[in-house]
C-alpha cells in the first residue's frame, strides 16, 4: 500500500510544479491588461489590453481611467478612426516577437491622431513593467506601462 500513497505524493508534486511553469509562462507575455502612464505627465491614462491574434500583438483601450474623457472621440486622426469613440479603439497594430521584444507594427497616439512605428519589451528585472517605445527616424518617445491584475 506504500506505492500507491508516493505515486499519489509524486502526482501531486508533479501538478503543483506544472502550474508554477505556467505561471511563470504567462507572466513573462506581453499579453494582458496594462495601465499606461503618460511620459510627460507621469499620469494613469488608460488600461489597454495587449493581445494575440494570428500570430501578431494588438491593443486595445479597455478603460480610460480620467472619467470626464470616457466618451472621448479620435477628433485628431487621420485614418478609418477620425471622430470615433477612444474607447474601445485599437491602437496598437500587428507587432511581431523579434528576441525579446515585439517590433515592426504602429501604435496610435489618439490625442495628438499621429500614428507610429511601435517596439515594446518586457523590463527584464520586472515582468510587470512594459516599456512602449514609439519613434519616427530618430525621434522616439518610451512609456512605462504597469501590468493590471
Amino acid at each position: 500500500m506504500t506505492k500507491p500513497k508516493l505515486y499519489k505524493k509524486t502526482s501531486y508534486i508533479y501538478i503543483v510544479l506544472f502550474l508554477f511553469c505556467m505561471q511563470l509562462g504567462f507572466a513573462q507575455s506581453v499579453v494582458g491588461k496594462w495601465k499606461t502612464i503618460d511620459d510627460e505627465t507621469g499620469e494613469a491614462k488608460s488600461i489597454v489590453e495587449i493581445y494575440e491574434q494570428n500570430g501578431k500583438i494588438y491593443g486595445k483601450v479597455v478603460d480610460i481611467i480620467d472619467a470626464s474623457k470616457r466618451n472621448g472621440l479620435c477628433e485628431k486622426c487621420k485614418d478609418y478612426r477620425k471622430n470615433k469613440p477612444v474607447l474601445g479603439m485599437q491602437i496598437i497594430d500587428g507587432l511581431t516577437k523579434d528576441d525579446d521584444e515585439y517590433s515592426d507594427g504602429k501604435i496610435l497616439d489618439p490625442e495628438k491622431g499621429k500614428l507610429y512605428k511601435c517596439k515594446i519589451w518586457l523590463d527584464s528585472d520586472n515582468k510587470n513593467k512594459l516599456y512602449v517605445r514609439g519613434y519616427v527616424a530618430f525621434f522616439y518617445r518610451t512609456q512605462n506601462w504597469y501590468r493590471v491584475n
